[in-house]
């Protein structure tokens, strides 16, 4: 029951905070719309940004979960790498559509944002460097600071979220799946050079 109750408040939390922002939704609001007394939400919530961050928190977990089930394939790890930066774009892009869009409130305050990531970031990177260990052991991948690396390559698609989400570069002549395949392979293989021979400009 408890946690059915917690879950309920941040459903209908989110739920809220998609359709009228989340400066314009108070806690009566959420209590209110989840037929709870307002004493029923503080019983598990101290304030909104307490259940603003179990919302971020629900909606990074799905995002990891699905990341997870990517590392455990069994599959090369360059096929695991570009797998799991394909997955991490399409979900950035469905949480995004669920909660309302880049025009939010949310979107806009850039310090929202970065608090939200912190909280993603470092699990995140663990994830990423399981598949880079693995490739270095394999002798696929050549990195010195295996820790850096994860890391880097963690915040690199960070800052591709907003691009890839509203789709903007595609202004410049790169469609969202081109970006996805100029990323993996700047990453797989840096700018020395391509192993592949096809032409990228033409996919």
């Amino acid at each position: 029951m408890v946690s059915k109750t917690r879950e309920r408040f941040i459903e209908v939390a989110r739920q809220l905070f998609a359709r009228k922002g989340v400066e314009n939704t108070t806690m009566n609001d959420i209590a209110s719309a989840s037929a709870k007394g307002r004493r029923t939400i503080y019983t598990y919530f101290k304030s909104k940004r307490d259940i603003f961050n179990a919302v971020i928190a629900t909606e990074t977990d799905e995002l990891l979960g699905r990341l997870k089930k990517i590392i455990e394939l069994d599959l090369s790890p360059e096929e695991k790498l570009r797998k799991y930066i394909d997955c991490r774009f399409e979900t950035m892009s469905e949480i995004v559509s669920r909660n309302g869009s880049l025009k939010a409130g949310f979107f806009r305050d850039v310090r929202k944002v970065d608090r939200a990531r912190k909280l993603i970031t470092d699990k995140e990177s663990h994830l990423l460097k399981e598949v880079l260990e693995e490739g270095a052991k394999k002798g696929v991948f050549h990195i010195r600071d295996i820790d850096a690396a994860s890391l880097v390559i963690t915040h690199t698609l960070h800052g591709l979220d907003v691009p890839y989400v509203r789709d903007n570069i595609s202004k410049e002549g790169v469609t969202q799946e081109q970006l996805k395949t100029y990323i993996t392979r700047l990453i797989l293989y840096g700018i020395q050079g391509d192993p592949e021979k096809e032409n990228t400009s033409t996919e």
